[in-house]
């Protein structure tokens, strides 16, 4: 048994949870996800908690019982929370803006890079250098953040790009220091 997976999703009292066609809905103060349910996963809808249970011990079943439970899980608390990431530009002259609903990047390139985000994903720069990215659906959330710090990445030398706030960057010897 999966040890994630038998463990119950409490729901709060603001969240409410309905299957329809194997479709899961989850509706919050903050906004409404649903998840389409596998067909070797059973889910029960308790009074306060939703138990994901497998209808038998194939491998896939198997795989699919703990991600299937933490979706759940992640789904319940960006219905009440929200996810945020935040993004660091490093580098002289880099710097980011917001144009209509169209992030603006000045990474010295060419030409400025626009980035139009998916719908459900709101953006903000509370100074050119920062980017916060806020949003109900984790997976959402993450890609698109990692999109972002994939036209860029840090680069080892001076440590220019993007990167996550929390993000440590480990700077190697130029050509001259290294022997």
């Amino acid at each position: 048994m999966s040890r994630i997976g038998r463990n119950p999703v409490i729901l709060p009292k603001e969240v409410k949870v309905s299957i329809l066609d194997n479709i899961l809905n989850v509706e919050g103060p903050k906004g409404k996800l649903s998840l389409k349910i596998p067909n070797n996963i059973s889910v029960k809808i308790e009074s306060d908690k939703v138990v994901v249970e497998r209808k038998s011990d194939d491998k896939q079943a198997k795989s699919n019982h703990g991600t299937i439970r933490a979706l759940i899980a992640n789904m319940v608390k960006g219905v009440i929370e929200g996810y945020k990431k935040e993004l660091d530009i490093v580098g002289v002259g880099f710097k980011g803006q917001m144009k209509a609903n169209t992030l603006v990047l000045t990474l010295g390139f060419s030409h400025p890079v626009e980035v139009v985000p998916p719908p459900g994903i709101k953006i903000t720069l509370p100074n050119p250098n920062r980017i916060v990215i806020e949003g109900i659906d984790k997976q959402l959330v993450s890609d698109f953040a990692a999109n972002i710090r994939k036209i860029y990445k840090p680069e080892p030398y001076k440590g220019k790009g993007i990167r996550y706030v929390q993000e440590e960057v480990r700077k190697k010897l130029g050509k001259a220091l290294a022997k």
